[in-house]
């Protein structure tokens, strides 16, 4: 009698040494809860202005599926302010309010290829936006329209393209309450005469702008209509570690200019002035201004900053602010 069941004389091979980590560890899905305690990742920040203390306690959980935060602060007479607790995964975030017992819930998920769907609901308030994002052409032409909840007036519509964006979006108008107006909004962007032009749309303000840069030069003027307001931004590449960047507005006659020395990526002075406020300063990094502490020295990033009011230069102050972490 022949076997009809091709796989009765398959022998299956051995178990690898990967397949018996998995099994060890109670992989699949109820692998996500015989894990052991997530590590937790501890920030603190003080700032010498205010003298209060910033901190971050986060885990990650469930296999890297989602991501709990705590944030709190405490002053320097210990008093604790109650914190703010963020849950956050791929398709679901929740932001608590403790000391309001109010919370703000974020959702946003890919229904089908090309259509997307965005929500936002504040508890407490009773409010929120809906969005749905679709692909036209390819997925550099985009349309959105949104809208608040509850509704008032028509959807948002925005249409996105490779230069720019569009907005058309119904508003009440200041002087008749009960009348409503097509407001538009946008921007586009194009390369010309070796740099960027950028037209910005507006509230009935139109700004117009232009950035040309290169290795040692950036310079960059722009003008407000029909306001006339005109200022241009200049900046030197003296060397990869000296930069010397200028602001003048015509309009006001103010300007404020920064010089920045950097020795690698972990210390930077940086000292300017600003005309408007009648100050100077002069600050010292150690750690990047814009990375985070753990990439710093002994993961602590530390800023000292002198300021200099030219009215009153008695009243100068010195502060400090210091960011450590922890792996626990």
């Amino acid at each position: 009698m022949v076997d009809q069941n091709p796989q009765s004389n398959y022998l299956p091979p051995p178990p690898s040494a990967a397949d018996g980590a998995a099994a060890s560890r109670g992989g699949g899905f109820l692998g996500l809860f015989q894990m052991g305690r997530p590590k937790l990742r501890v920030t603190s920040e003080f700032d010498s202005e205010s003298s209060v203390f910033f901190n971050k306690v986060s885990c990650k959980l469930l296999d890297n599926l989602a991501k709990l935060k705590l944030t709190f602060q405490n002053d320097s007479k210990g008093e604790v302010s109650e914190p703010q607790v963020f849950l956050t995964s791929k398709f679901l975030s929740v932001q608590y309010d403790v000391e309001e017992s109010d919370a703000l819930l974020k959702t946003s998920f890919e229904i089908v290829p090309g259509l997307q769907f965005r929500a936002a609901h504040e508890v407490k308030a009773q409010q929120g936006e809906v969005a749905m994002v679709a692909d036209l052409a390819s997925p550099a032409y985009k349309l959105e329209l949104s809208s608040a909840v509850p509704a008032v007036g028509m959807p948002r519509a925005t249409l996105k393209f490779p230069l720019g964006e569009v907005s058309f979006e119904e508003k009440e108008e200041e002087e008749e309450e009960q009348k409503r107006a097509l407001s538009v909004n946008g921007i586009v962007k194009s390369h010309a005469l070796d740099g960027v032009c950028t037209a910005r749309y507006s509230e009935e303000n139109l700004e117009l702008r232009y950035a040309y840069k290169d290795e040692q030069l950036t310079f960059v003027p722009s003008i407000s209509l029909p306001s006339n307001a005109l200022s241009c931004a200049f900046k030197r590449r003296f060397s990869p570690s000296d930069k010397l960047s200028y602001l003048y507005n015509f309009d006001t006659n103010n300007w404020s200019a920064v010089y920045k020395h950097t020795v690698g990526k972990e210390y930077k002075f940086k000292a300017g002035y600003d005309a408007e406020v009648r100050l100077g300063w002069a600050s010292l990094w150690v750690g990047d201004e814009d990375g985070k502490a753990k990439t710093a020295p002994f993961k602590m990033k530390v800023q000292l900053m002198l300021q200099v009011p030219q009215d009153d230069i008695k009243s100068s102050a010195l502060m400090f602010r210091v960011k450590k972490r922890w792996d626990i």
